[in-house]
């Protein structure tokens, strides 16, 4: 038995004008420096105190949010008693708000500590909306709630299905401008949240469909996003909507290997999320497929990519992925992301540890021992093909 779980999808242009029907008295928002400067802020405001909201801010959400934010964003939270919590921004903001929700109506809890299996009760004193201001993470219809341990120096994927938003807000407005280098970054990010929903271990037919459109819709207009920015509306907004159904789909399914990796070289080198994950979402297209039984196959054969075989297909979708992150300007190995050879051997070890205890890792198809997760990173390093 498992779960499909979706907020309220409210999509398209003007969409944050539902943010006028909302009941409440109070409600805070969490974010960051660059969206309150951008003046996203003032706007989520304006559409609040048109519902006769009383509104307060917390700006200070970092990337890759830490436990220490979170906490004190939550003893803030506590102080204004809101009815509303609206995360508003990237992953980061919608994940952090999501943490500080959950201590905000259990403040007896580690936040360390959040899982599926633990009854939280929440939506006792608030309920959630998440605005997305990239198109990438999907967090704002997913569960998954990201953090960091700075002094571990590692990523906590965490997340229970209570803490999802009560509605996701999707609004293309945010994303007109967003700069060439972010918008490649998320999405990609929302590309890796596809291919791995659709061919995880808890792959299911509610999610095939939502994973399979998101990968065409991010082949089509990635490109053109990233190449054309605020002229190419369209992009943008099919771009925004790919991210959303991407979260659908893994948010449902989960996320598998190039996660886990990826989190534990977020974790340790702090290279955003997007990136990192899908830098090794080839490598672990290749590590998979030489293991048998994925589908990588069925998805070339949808994008119309040469798949007389799983081994072709899974080919073909490892070179479209790398053609398109050259087409976008990404790098294909961690040595192209400046990191050098003796840094990376020497924090190896804590690479292969904080990946092995990713959750990510139990949902891949293949699960690596802790030679071949090395062996991993050493490839993903030097970028040669996997053949092992």
């Amino acid at each position: 038995m498992w779960y499909f779980n979706s907020p309220d999808v409210v999509y398209g242009e003007d969409a944050l004008s539902h943010l006028d029907t909302l009941h409440g008295e109070r409600a805070f928002i969490v974010t960051d420096p660059t969206i309150l400067k951008l003046g996203f802020v003032d706007m989520v405001k304006e559409h609040l105190h048109a519902a006769g909201m009383q509104v307060a801010v917390f700006a200070e959400v970092e990337p890759d949010p830490s436990l220490q934010t979170v906490r004190r964003g939550a003893e803030v939270m506590r102080d204004f008693a809101p009815d509303w919590i609206v995360g508003l921004g990237g992953g980061s903001s919608m994940d952090a708000a999501k943490a500080m929700w959950i201590l905000y109506e259990r403040p007896d809890l580690d936040p360390a500590g959040i899982n599926p299996f633990v009854e939280l009760g929440l939506r006792q004193k608030a309920r959630l909306i998440a605005i997305p201001t990239t198109s990438g993470t999907g967090s704002e219809v997913t569960w998954a709630t990201v953090l960091t341990d700075t002094e571990e120096q590692r990523k906590l994927a965490l997340g229970a299905r209570e803490s999802m938003a009560d509605v996701a807000i999707v609004d293309p407005v945010f994303t007109v401008n967003l700069p060439p280098q972010i918008t490649a970054d998320t999405g990609m990010d929302a590309l890796t949240h596809a291919v791995e929903g659709y061919t995880s271990a808890w792959r299911n037919d509610f999610c095939d469909g939502l994973c399979l459109k998101a990968i065409q819709l991010v082949f089509e207009y990635l490109p053109r996003a990233y190449a054309n920015g605020s002229e190419d509306l369209e992009a943008r907004e099919r771009m925004h909507n790919a991210a959303c159904i991407a979260g659908l789909g893994f948010g449902n399914s989960m996320a598998a290997l190039a996660h886990a990796l990826g989190h534990a070289l977020g974790g340790v080198f702090h290279v955003p999320h997007g990136r990192a994950v899908s830098l090794f979402l080839p490598y672990t297209i290749e590590f998979s497929a030489r293991g048998g039984g994925t589908r990588y196959a069925e998805i070339a054969r949808f994008l119309g990519l040469p798949a007389g075989d799983e081994e072709e297909g899974a080919a073909s979708l490892v070179k479209a992925i790398r053609d398109l992150a050259r087409q976008i300007d990404q790098p294909l190995s961690i040595r192209e992301l400046g990191i050098t050879q003796e840094d990376f051997e020497a924090n190896l070890p804590k690479l292969v540890a904080n990946a092995e205890t990713d959750t990510q890792m139990v949902t891949s198809i293949r699960v690596p021992s802790t030679e071949q997760s090395e062996q991993l990173f050493r490839y993903a390093y030097e970028g040669k093909e996997i053949d092992f």
